[in-house]
């Protein structure tokens, strides 16, 4: 059997979804392992998680020590639209990877999501908490939890926030709201009725690359300290960004109809982390500066 505590500069990983928000800090923060990345895009090998046979060839093939699972369909409006692209791709997709991982005996990395809870609680959810989601996302993203525990004993369930990070391919909120302020919008409305825990993807791959080394195999959560609404989230990029000049204005999220129900709290508490002294994640706001004045802005002013 593989050592779990094997030190990383042993470890070979393969990189699911290598291409996405998240994936592209890959490279960065595990650049002391031996990376196979995989998605559909040009510039990676070629993988669909979707595809049985393929997945378990490529597994087989490579004989990762570590399989880190990252792509997933994550538009939520989306996969309530079309439920059978969300179960196909986050239950179904990564039954294959699990049940890849399991032949070679590779750990599993799988990360999941805020989205698998309802949003009733006052406070932030923990590892303790019974999910109970609002949407299909959230359903199809708990399926895959639940696929996983049932197939493998060596695995981590890495449940993360809102997120940010992705530089010129972030198309989610930060990147939203950073593009109108810098294209000068005026004013913004922004939801300020929805609690979250925003979580940077270097951060999140950070975090998951200190904790492969402890063995400490199961549930947790990841995410950057303290929770916010969007309306709080726009608020700092205006004063990161010194556009006291835009107007922020308050609205409900009626005002923005969407197909896929929001859970009204998405904040979440990386209370295992805690308990076991080893919770590195950073404030929020420490960690949305650093992306924006490191990567954001610099590759939007790169395309101008």
């Amino acid at each position: 059997m593989k050592n779990p505590r094997a030190t990383m500069t042993t470890r070979k990983m393969l990189v699911t979804g290598a291409g996405g928000m998240v994936g592209s800090y890959a490279k960065e923060v595990f650049k002391d392992c031996r990376l196979i990345l995989t998605d559909q895009i040009d510039g990676f090998a070629h993988l669909d998680v979707c595809d049985p046979s393929a997945v378990r060839k490529a597994v087989a093939d490579e004989k990762p020590d570590v399989v880190l699972h990252l792509a997933a369909a994550t538009d939520v409006d989306r996969c309530e639209q079309d439920p059978e692209l969300a179960y196909r791709t986050n239950a179904i997709g990564t039954q294959n990877i699990a049940l890849a991982c399991q032949a070679v005996d590779a750990v599993l990395v799988y990360v999941s999501t805020a989205g698998v809870f309802w949003g009733d609680k006052r406070e932030p959810y923990n590892e303790f908490d019974v999910p109970r989601p609002a949407n299909v996302y959230g359903h199809s993203k708990l399926a895959g939890e639940h696929i996983v525990t049932s197939l493998l004993r060596r695995y981590y369930i890495v449940r993360a926030g809102w997120m940010i990070g992705g530089g010129r391919k972030d198309k989610k909120f930060v990147g939203k709201i950073t593009r109108l302020m810098i294209e000068g919008a005026n004013p913004l409305r922004i939801v300020s009725d929805k609690l979250g825990s925003p979580t940077y993807g270097k951060d999140l791959l950070a975090g998951i690359h200190r904790f492969l080394k402890t063995g400490y195999y199961g549930l947790y959560h990841m995410v950057n300290k303290g929770t916010c609404t969007r309306y709080e989230v726009a608020l700092e990029i205006r004063k990161i960004l010194g556009r006291d000049d835009v107007e922020m204005m308050p609205v409900s999220s009626a005002y923005f109809p969407l197909p896929a129900p929001r859970a009204d709290s998405e904040a979440m508490r990386n209370l295992k982390l805690e308990l076991l002294g080893l919770d590195g994640m950073r404030p929020w706001q420490e960690a949305l500066r650093e992306y924006l004045t490191g990567e954001l802005l610099p590759s939007l002013t790169s395309l101008r």
